[in-house]
C-alpha cells in the first residue's frame, strides 16, 4: 500500500501512523525524519538540504522531492510506504505527483483524518506533561494522578493561540490538497473522532483492509 497521511494537527496522525505501519507492513516516512537521516547520511541531497538549514532557509520543494523517490526506492518500500508531513501545500502535491509519474510510482490511497477545529483546540490545549518522567496527560480526558498535578507543565506551542494560528496555516496552506487528491480518485475520508481504535478500524475499511 503507497498512501499519504493527511490532517490538521492534532488529528491523531501520528498514532494512527504506527498501527497502520504494523497493519500493512510499510515504512511510516516522516518528511522531517527523513530530511535529518539524508543529512546525517551525507547524502548529495542532504548536503544541498543542510546548506539551505544552516543558512535558516527552507529546503526546497524539488531537493525535498528528490529524496522522498531515493527514500521509496530503497528496499523496505517494496511493498508500500506511507508519507507522512509533506505535502503541505497544493503546488507540492502537484509536484510530488508528476515526479511520481514520471518515476512509475503510483499513489494509491490519500488518506484524511477529518476532526473539526473545535476538538482539535480541546485536545491540544489540555495536553500537560510530568517533566520528571515525560508522561503526557490529558486535564479532561486522562488528568494527571493528585502526586502529579502539583508539577504538570504545558507546551508553549499548546496554547490556544498557537493552536489557532497552526489551524489556520493548515486551512489556508494545506487544506487544498484535499481537492486535488479527490479529483484523482484516491482521496479517503476517515472520522477522526472517538476512540483511536474505532479510527484505526475506520481507515483499515476505507483501504479495503
Amino acid at each position: 500500500m503507497r498512501m499519504i497521511l493527511v490532517g490538521p494537527p492534532g488529528a491523531g496522525k501520528g498514532t494512527q501512523a504506527a498501527k497502520l505501519v504494523d497493519t500493512f507492513k510499510i515504512p511510516h516516512i516522516s518528511s522531517g525524519d527523513m530530511l535529518r537521516a539524508a543529512v546525517k547520511e551525507g547524502t548529495a541531497l542532504g548536503i544541498q538540504a543542510d546548506t539551505f538549514m544552516k543558512a535558516g532557509q527552507l529546503v526546497p520543494d524539488d531537493v525535498v522531492i528528490g529524496m522522498i523517490l531515493e527514500r521509496i526506492a530503497k528496499p523496505d518500500c517494496a511493498h508500500g510506504f506511507m508519507l507522512d508531513g509533506f505535502p503541505r501545500t497544493r503546488p507540492q502535491a502537484e509536484a510530488l505527483d508528476e515526479s511520481m509519474h514520471k518515476a512509475g510510482v503510483a499513489l494509491e490511497a490519500v488518506v484524511l483524518i477529518e476532526v473539526p477545529d473545535a476538538p482539535i483546540v480541546e485536545r491540544i490545549t489540555g495536553r500537560v506533561s510530568d517533566p520528571d518522567t515525560g508522561t503526557i496527560y490529558h486535564l479532561k480526558f486522562n488528568p494527571p494522578p493528585a502526586d502529579v498535578a502539583g508539577r504538570v507543565v504545558q507546551r508553549k506551542d499548546d496554547t490556544v493561540e498557537a493552536v489557532t494560528t497552526r489551524l489556520a496555516k493548515y486551512h489556508s496552506e494545506t487544506a487544498p490538497i484535499v481537492p486535488f487528491y479527490e479529483s484523482k480518485g484516491i482521496l479517503k475520508r476517515v472520522d477522526g473522532i472517538g476512540n483511536p481504535a474505532d479510527v484505526t478500524k475506520r481507515i483499515t475499511t476505507a483501504l479495503g483492509k
